[in-house]
């Protein structure tokens, strides 16, 4: 088989799960807000069961709610059968797959999870199947046909369910008013989640760490400061020690550029009159933004009241993975 025959094939399989995509998009209906309203209402967990590649299909599905707002996890049907049916409350609300909507071990649980009153949802391939007509809520996830050119794997049908899955996920999501904290305390460990827990106050520093002369400084004793601290600039402070500025290594290039003498200009001469700023309360991934912005590598952090209470480098940040 050639290439063109190899990318032929490729392009059918995709068309096929477009189209199935296409017709899906016109079953978002009322059964769609309906299941919603009960994955809302819970007040227990979801749990999602299937087997197969659906199984597979619907433990992506539990991840991808309980990543979002909406806590679930996975029971395989044929395990719920010898106990693990036990982890089902009546608080909880089960969504369960099946293409064909007759899947033995699935329709198996089906009564005793009825029995105990708790709710519901399947998502098959039949509106007329067991699992359709036992459900509260029914979700069509149909095709005309798989990608498979026996169209018999599991292909656009898993594909649908998938997508299904993933429009519950975030319309639940919406719903509840999840954010972008939110998101990032079920992944602390990635680094999606260090970008959006670390702040500004985790990484800064501050007391003795921060380089600081007074603006009557000699420059060439202001380099020295700058030197010893090891951040590429110092902050320049009026007699009371507020901070007026700063001065960095782009201010000593120009300084050198000039005629001024080190030894004897005061470095609040030649000092960035107030320097660029940030919130101890900010994320460290705004911090980076801002530099990127400015193109610099340090900012001034201040406190509620306007205050510098330190610097925050951008190695640091680097180093945190804020960026």
């Amino acid at each position: 088989m050639d290439k063109d025959a190899l990318k032929s094939l490729g392009s059918r399989v995709i068309e096929i799960e477009r189209d199935a995509l296409d017709a899906l998009r016109a079953r978002i209906d009322d059964s769609f807000s309906r299941a919603c309203e009960i994955l809302l209402g819970c007040r227990g967990r979801v749990v999602v069961t299937g087997m197969g590649k659906s199984g597979h299909i619907g433990s992506k599905i539990a991840a991808t709610l309980a990543s979002t707002g909406t806590p679930a996890f996975f029971v395989h049907p044929g395990e719920a059968s010898h106990g693990d049916l036990g982890m089902i409350t009546r608080d909880d609300v089960v969504l369960a797959i099946s293409s064909s909507g007759e899947t033995s071990e699935v329709v198996t649980i089906l009564p005793l999870i009825k029995r105990q009153g708790v709710p519901l949802i399947s998502m098959t391939g039949k509106a007329e199947s067991t699992m359709a007509k036992m459900a509260d809520v029914h979700l069509d996830i149909s095709v005309a046909q798989e990608a498979c050119p026996l169209n018999l794997a599991p292909t656009a049908s898993t594909t649908v369910t998938l997508v299904l899955g993933d429009a519950l996920a975030v319309a639940l999501l919406e719903a509840r008013g999840f954010s972008q904290e939110d998101f990032a305390r079920s992944h602390p460990g990635g680094a999606l989640g260090r970008r959006l827990l670390l702040k500004v106050s985790d990484l800064m520093h501050t007391g003795e760490e921060v380089p600081r002369v007074a603006s009557s400084t000699p420059l060439a004793d202001a380099l020295l400061e700058i030197t010893r601290k090891r951040m590429g600039m110092t902050i320049v402070t009026d007699e009371s020690g507020a901070t007026l500025g700063i001065f960095t290594d782009g201010d000593l290039r120009r300084v050198l550029e000039s005629d001024a003498d080190i030894h004897r200009v005061p470095i609040g001469e030649v000092m960035t009159g107030g320097g660029r700023r940030i919130g101890s309360d900010a994320l460290a991934a705004e911090a980076v933004h801002r530099m990127e912005e400015h193109a610099i590598t340090s900012l001034l952090v201040t406190d509620e009241a306007e205050r510098v209470i330190g610097v925050v480098h951008l190695h640091d940040l680097l180093r945190a993975g804020a960026a």
